[in-house]
């Protein structure tokens, strides 16, 4: 198997949704340096009040942040592409599904993406193809540990 010598990036992400992808960069990096229950945590309060977003929402949001850095474009960027497009759903007071877990069949992988309607949003696999060991949905509350 060969790897891509370049990554695709989504074209036609319009400027004001760039500087937004833009300004939720620099925290969704940050957060990604967390331990998995300090970034639980966090994404619990900031989702409180959001709507859920659309699959269409959290598509434009996950291409916004890829269309902005390599780094959330690449095959090991999927910690801060989810977070960064999580964050900026909420910009505009929506909330995906938000989830880190592993690939169901071998060899073992961990993995962060967003969901949408109950459906992984632009991964490119089956919905069962990774199961979730962490969960921040729009109505997921804190849980006081």
């Amino acid at each position: 198997m060969t790897t891509p010598s370049a990554l695709e990036r989504p074209s036609g992400v319009p400027f004001a949704r760039r500087t937004a992808a833009r300004a939720v960069l620099l925290p969704a990096v940050v957060l990604s340096l967390l331990p998995p229950r300090r970034i639980r945590a966090l994404l619990d309060v900031a989702c409180r009040g959001a709507r859920p977003a659309t699959t269409a929402q959290a598509k434009d949001a996950r291409d916004a942040m890829c269309a902005v850095s390599l780094r959330c474009a690449g095959p090991k960027g999927c910690l801060p592409r989810s977070l960064g497009a999580a964050l900026l759903c909420r910009l505009s007071g929506t909330w995906p599904t938000w989830c880190t877990g592993v690939r169901v069949v071998p060899p073992f992988t961990a993995h962060a993406w967003i969901e949408a309607d109950g459906h992984p949003v632009d991964e490119g696999v089956p919905d069962d193809y990774f199961t979730r060991l962490i969960s921040v949905g729009p109505t997921s509350r804190p849980t006081g540990r």
